[in-house]
């Protein structure tokens, strides 16, 4: 299965680069795992409604482009579908034996994703109701991908 994590912005952070890094080791194993990271859009802290829109459309336009026809696209929203991660490992399975072998998982910027792109999705994802860094979000998507691989393969992991 090839998977691709599209994320808005540079991720800075050393502690979460090393992180990912490990998830995206332990995934190798697995999968084929892929980060790619589109630029944000430049805009000033405050912004009016029409001005975010239009930051949304631009990253959107740039999410997009790196998406295929054929791929399976999870967007992650705070008003997205929540899932266990027994669940969530079903549903891998399942888009995996029914020849879906290209994911992508979309994580938006700081104002969330465009309607472009959750139109686009096939389904979207929710890990809570709080609002966390996009960042971090990256980090906790690779752990949940290797948590459902291991609950797949009846491999132990820390519950």
């Amino acid at each position: 299965m090839q998977i691709t994590i599209i994320t808005v912005g540079k991720l800075k952070e050393k502690y979460l680069k090393q992180g990912i890094a490990e998830y995206t080791k332990r995934l190798g194993a697995y999968c084929s795992i892929q980060e790619i990271e589109v630029p944000d859009e430049k805009a000033p802290e405050q912004l009016s409604d029409a001005e975010m829109q239009q930051v949304k459309k631009k990253e959107g336009e740039r999410i997009l482009a790196k998406i295929g026809p054929d791929v399976h696209v999870y967007a992650l929203a705070i008003e997205g579908k929540q899932r266990t991660s027994e669940q969530f490992a079903t549903e891998l399975d399942r888009l995996a034996t029914y020849g879906k072998s290209k994911i992508a998982f979309v994580i938006g910027g700081s104002l969330g994703l465009a309607p472009e792109v959750m139109q686009r999705a096939n389904d979207t994802i929710s890990f809570s109701k709080m609002t966390f860094p996009h960042q971090l979000m990256k980090m906790i998507l690779c752990e949940q991908i290797y948590r459902a691989y291991r609950i797949n393969r009846n491999e132990p992991y820390h519950k």
